[in-house]
Formats: structure tokens, sequence, C-alpha cells
């Protein structure tokens, strides 16, 4: 049986914003550029109150608490603030998957310290980076990702929930399906047109049809109702990548959204080769107007050759997604993902 912590920092862009800023502490406070249209990307605790929360845009924000304090994103900090924490992380596990700045599963298991308690070494952790950073961090242990995700937030902020083998079934039992990573709006409809609303629900139903409903997630929601995960914990080498985005002033159509790509692709690929990585995986993001995300990524046996060969990927992805002509963008971005370093693809190639 694995032993896993979620960590998730709280509120953190603005809780290090606040370090050095006390007489903000208990007012509304978001991070946000003055670009006109900036959204959210952190929420102070007092702001949230008020209904405010990430990736919300900065005019629904203004409507909603006039009052509110916007600070300038500082996200060179915020990296620095961010390797202090994982360092902490570094002394007691090396299989850590960053998920963000603020966020990590760590694998424990069998832990550097050999500390036999997973809640005894989050404790640890916890108290580690108040005492270093001033921020607090609120963790989920249990015995996979998907119950320590869904644990971490169980008693925020600056709290900690523990599942227990012996608790999962029971904890699992009344847990709301949006309470699922990636159980999105679409997904709760059709969740909810089934008449399933529960972990507890879903127990009930056959694996083949969540299959037939939701292609390969079906498997997951399967395989989450019975309270299993069998995902590793993924070393941060495996989870790096690189990608780049740009925010439009005006929302545009994908047809006018084409002569940006190159600039992305261009950016994306000067990355790569500065760093001496190859890629065998691209994802392309798009953000509409309402904010909802779509993104569609592929992956390759062969790292990509050139960046004539990242472009027909993309061109690619785009075509398969099929996307209404009329749907209207404000961000998109571009991704490389499957890292490695260029000289170890050519010791591979000379054996």
């Amino acid at each position: 049986m694995r032993k896993i912590i979620h960590i998730d920092m709280d509120a953190f862009y603005a809780s290090v914003e606040l370090r050095s800023r006390p007489e903000l502490q208990y007012l509304p406070v978001v991070i946000a550029s003055h670009h006109p249209r900036a959204v959210i990307a952190a929420a102070s605790y007092p702001a949230r109150e008020f209904g405010l929360r990430s990736a919300m845009s900065m005019v629904q924000a203004r409507k909603r608490c006039p009052q509110v304090v916007v600070l300038e994103p500082n996200f060179a900090l915020y990296r620095e603030v961010s390797s202090q924490i994982h360092q902490i992380f570094q002394r007691y596990t090396s299989l850590i998957e960053p998920l963000s700045l603020d966020e990590a599963y760590l694998d424990v298991t069998e832990n550097l310290q050999g500390i036999p308690s997973a809640t005894e070494v989050a404790m640890r952790i916890r108290a580690e980076i108040f005492q270093i950073t001033g921020l607090t961090a609120s963790a989920g242990v249990a015995p996979n990702k998907f119950l320590a995700k869904i644990a971490s937030d169980w008693h925020k902020p600056n709290g900690i929930c523990v599942i227990k083998p012996s608790q999962v079934q029971q904890f699992i039992q009344d847990l709301a399906l949006q309470k699922i990573p990636g159980v999105g709006k679409v997904t709760q409809e059709k969740l909810k047109s089934l008449n399933l609303s529960t972990l507890g629900d879903l127990q009930h139903i056959e694996e083949n049809l969540l299959i037939h409903h939701f292609g390969k997630y079906g498997k997951r929601l399967f395989l989450f109702a019975q309270g299993i995960d069998e995902r590793p914990v993924q070393a941060e080498r495996e989870r790096q990548q690189i990608s780049k985005e740009i925010t439009f002033d005006d929302d545009l159509n994908l047809a006018e959204c084409a002569t940006y790509w190159s600039g992305l692709i261009d950016q994306v690929w000067h990355s790569l080769v500065k760093k001496q990585y190859v890629a065998r995986g691209i994802s392309v993001k798009l953000k509409l107007k309402n904010f909802q995300v779509l993104q569609h990524s592929k992956s390759f046996k062969q790292p990509l050759e050139s960046k004539n060969d990242l472009e027909k990927v993309l061109q690619l992805l785009l075509n398969e997604m099929h996307i209404p002509t009329q749907d209207q963008f404000r961000l998109i971005g571009v991704g490389l993902y499957q890292l490695s370093p260029a000289d170890e693809q050519v010791q591979l190639s000379l054996l």
C-alpha cells in the first residue's frame, strides 16, 4: 500500500505578497495584471468571501467587490518561494510530482527520513514550510493520488485530512462526483442525466456502461468509485514541459488566430533548443471568451526533428478538435512535453 501526500499551498500568490504587506491581510486582495482583459491569478481568503476566485475576469471581480485591492503578479518571487518549498520536500522523498508552483504530490512510502507514518511526514513538512516561508499549506494523506488531492481541500486553509486504507470506502460513499479531478460541467451534466450524484451511486454501474458514455475516462471513473487509482507519482523531470500563450485584446475566431500560431511555435522551439532538449509530445490550448478551455495533445515514439514537424502536428491537432467557425477565443497556447536531454537522444541513436 502506497503512502501519498498532496500538498497545496493556501492562496499561494496572494499569501506571498501579504507577507510584506501585512496591512492588507484582512482586505479583499487579488493578484492580477492591469491588462484591460486581465483575469485573477489568485484571490486571498477575504476576497473569496465576495465570490472572487482564480480565472475570474477583473471586470466581473470589480462588479462583485468594488473595493478589491489589485496587486501585480511577481512570478520570479513566486518561483523563488516555490523552490524553497521543494527543497523541504526533497528532505523527505525524491518522488515529487509538481502540478504547479503551489502544489505537488509526494510518495513517502519509503521516505528519506525513515518515518513510518505518512501523517507525521505531512505534519513535519507543513511545519517546516511555515517556519521557513511564513506560509501555510494544506495536506491530504491517502493511499493514492486521487484521494490525496481531494483530502487536501477538505480542511483548507492550513489543515490536514488523512484517509486511512480502512476508511476509503466510507469516505467515498457520499463523495459528490464534482469533487473528482477532471469532472467538469459537461461530465457533471451527463452523470446527472444518468441519476448519478455520488461515488457511491457510481459503484452500482457496470464498467462497460461508463466506458460507453465517457470513453477512456469511464474506466477511470469506475476505478475511482472503488477507491482505486494506480497512477504513480511521477518525478519532476517527467513532468517538465515548455509552453507559451498569448492573450488577445479582442476575442478572435480560429481563422483570425492563424497568424499568431507561428510566433508561439517560434518561442517554444527556441526554448527547446536553448535548453538542449527534444520533445515527443505537443499540446494545444484555446480559451473561449466564456473562459472554457479547449485542449488537445499528441505524443510520439520519436522526438520532433524540426520546427516544421511542430507546425504540422499543431495543424493536425486543430483539425481533430473540429472547432466551430463561430467560436471566439481570448487566449491560445502551445506546449511541448515528454522532454529529454538532446545528448541522451544522440547516445540512444548511436546504440
